[in-house]
């Protein structure tokens, strides 16, 4: 036993797990500063009420990266184990849509009692972990390049997934699953002119059903999701109503500078910025911290892509390597989603800012998703001292 955790601490990725650790503290920290307001004037809480809940959220957090860092990730190839993610995936997926309830305009979420789980974030997990283990199997077997073997079952999987959560009509997750799928099809191995089909046919399908979305479209396109989309065509018209979250987004970012109004010294988080924990944290961030704290963030997170992409390189297996860039573009794709929503480059989607945002499923899944990276880079460097 002293032998195994002797060589598990040997073959941590420090730079990887400080990295991690700093982005959930500093999170915690700005989920205090942003919420305490809010959490007394809209809800009757205390003003430490999300912050306390993000410490229990972070004490579930540190054994999913504990699990995830310890278990080998080759036993998420083996054939048992990708049909019981499988079933997990659409269990939840298809619960949702009869036991979930309305939360920000998705219906997206299931209350288990003691706490709530967003099926949406499982399944992008899962995605990954599941899309990484068939195209190691058919490298394993000679057929990665094989098109007709190739393409069938995991694109059914991705378009059955990304199908029931769009009716969640939360888009913005779906926006990321789709493009963490195409990033590990990309890392498999296969060669382009293949890479370039695979990926022709898979908008092709998603261009194929589109007709049958149109028979949902009063449930995709809700008028709260038509309101975002005016909102980001024309804020400023519409800043007290559709535009007002954004618009004040804006005022904090520019309220910000350099440096920034103080930590705890923000004013639109004084009831302007609503639920300024969630999504829209880093305008708080940018508004008390300057764009020296939103340097900080993007920073970090930036980091664990980047370090993520260098694991993938280094990964002499196949599914090694596709996990670590499956994981790192997810955590890129989710940045980007609602930093783009922040500043207006695309339309709002509610996706929350990775380790920094309060949220338990969030949080939660995507240690366990750093804690497989981490198992992947233990696994390169005691392979590499071989």
């Amino acid at each position: 036993m002293n032998h195994y955790l002797k060589r598990f601490a040997k073959n941590m990725d420090y730079p990887l797990l400080i990295t991690y650790i700093l982005l959930c503290l500093f999170g915690l920290v700005m989920i205090y500063s942003a919420s305490m307001v809010w959490a007394v004037e809209r809800y009757g809480f205390e003003p430490d009420h999300f912050y306390r809940k993000q410490i229990l959220n972070l004490t579930l957090a540190v054994p999913a990266f504990l699990i995830g860092a310890i278990i080998p990730y080759k036993h998420y190839k083996r054939k048992g184990m990708m049909i019981s993610m499988l079933v997990v995936m659409f269990a939840l997926l298809f619960a949702v849509h009869i036991i979930g309830y309305d939360a920000g305009g998705a219906k997206s979420w299931i209350h288990l009692g003691f706490a709530n789980l967003q099926p949406s974030e499982v399944a992008k997990i899962i995605i990954v972990l599941y899309f990484a283990a068939v195209f190691a199997n058919k490298y394993d077997k000679g057929m990665i390049d094989n098109i007709n073997y190739s393409i069938g079952p995991p694109l059914a999987v991705l378009v059955l997934a990304l199908f029931s959560i769009m009716l969640e009509t939360d888009i913005g997750t779906s926006i990321i699953i789709f493009f963490t799928a195409i990033s590990v099809m990309a890392a498999s191995g296969i060669k382009f002119r293949t890479f370039a089909k695979m990926s022709g046919v898979l908008f092709a399908i998603m261009a194929a059903i589109s007709p049958f979305l149109y028979l949902f479209h009063d449930k995709i396109l809700t008028e709260r999701r038509l309101g975002r989309l005016e909102a980001f065509l024309n804020p400023f018209e519409h800043a007290q109503d559709l535009g007002f979250q954004v618009v004040n987004g804006y005022i904090a970012i520019g309220s910000g500078g350099l440096t920034g109004l103080g930590l705890g010294q923000s004013i639109q988080k004084l009831g302007y910025l609503p639920e300024p924990q969630t999504d829209f944290i880093m305008a708080i961030i940018a508004e008390e911290l300057g764009l020296l704290g939103v340097a900080i963030v993007i920073g970090g997170l930036g980091f664990i892509v980047l370090r993520a992409m260098y694991i993938a390189l280094a990964s002499k297996d196949p599914q090694g390597r596709m996990i670590a860039a499956g994981f790192g573009s997810m955590i890129g794709f989710q940045t980007f989603v609602n930093l783009g929503g922040l500043t207006g480059l695309i339309p709002l989607t509610g996706v929350p800012l990775p380790f920094i945002s309060y949220g338990g499923t969030s949080v939660i899944l995507l240690s366990f998703a750093v804690g497989i990276l981490m198992n992947v880079s233990m696994f390169v460097r005691y392979e590499n001292s071989k």
